[in-house]
């Protein structure tokens, strides 16, 4: 059963990613072979990506929190992926991942890395949130909880993916649109 929520209007200043078009004829297949195309999207008041990969464990450890942004934001008409940010892993080896770690939402494929670039991603974890039309309304860290390399807050202080979710929910602009990431890098095939 699909469930549709009116979308808000993009706040004032989103970039649109790539040729609207472009983003609405996009599909991609997950870990299990599903292929999700916009459809999924339509309706919805926003897309949320998480460019993640196998063998980051920056990435690996937010999967929880993932899950629970996940499980909080659906019920408010939001759609969540996951996407492979390095296209030389092994589909094989994705689904061993996705099932060791427990994503409870798809976790796409994405060997073109088109979502990547058409976001401008460039770390694991990064996460990207568009409008059901491609604007870009959020990329950034999901908070503040990296400090460095092996140093990690105690305590989160800033939660800049759920402000930003919570804004969009509220009809509002999103108060930082941007915000710098920490993590691996993602790798870009030649």
């Amino acid at each position: 059963m699909s469930f549709a929520m009116p979308c808000n209007p993009p706040p004032q200043g989103a970039a649109t990613i790539g040729h609207s078009g472009e983003w609405q004829k996009m599909s991609f297949a997950d870990s299990e072979g599903k292929t999700h195309t916009s459809a999924e999207w339509a309706g919805k008041r926003a897309v949320v990506l998480f460019f993640v990969t196998t063998d980051c464990p920056l990435s690996n450890g937010y999967v929880p929190e993932f899950n629970r942004l996940q499980r909080a934001y659906a019920r408010q008409g939001m759609v969540f992926y996951a996407v492979q940010g390095d296209a030389t892993i092994a589909a094989e080896e994705v689904r061993r991942h996705v099932k060791e770690f427990g994503y409870g939402f798809p976790y796409l494929l994405d060997p073109q890395e088109s979502l990547a670039t058409l976001t401008g991603a460039t770390t694991t974890p990064e996460a990207a949130v568009l409008s059901p039309k491609g604007e870009l309304l959020y990329l950034g860290r999901i908070d503040n909880r990296l400090e460095d390399y092996g140093k990690r807050r105690v305590q989160v202080t800033e939660f800049d993916l759920r402000d930003a979710l919570d804004a969009i929910v509220n009809g509002k602009a999103v108060p930082r649109a941007r915000t710098k990431p920490f993590g691996c890098a993602i790798i870009r095939t030649p």
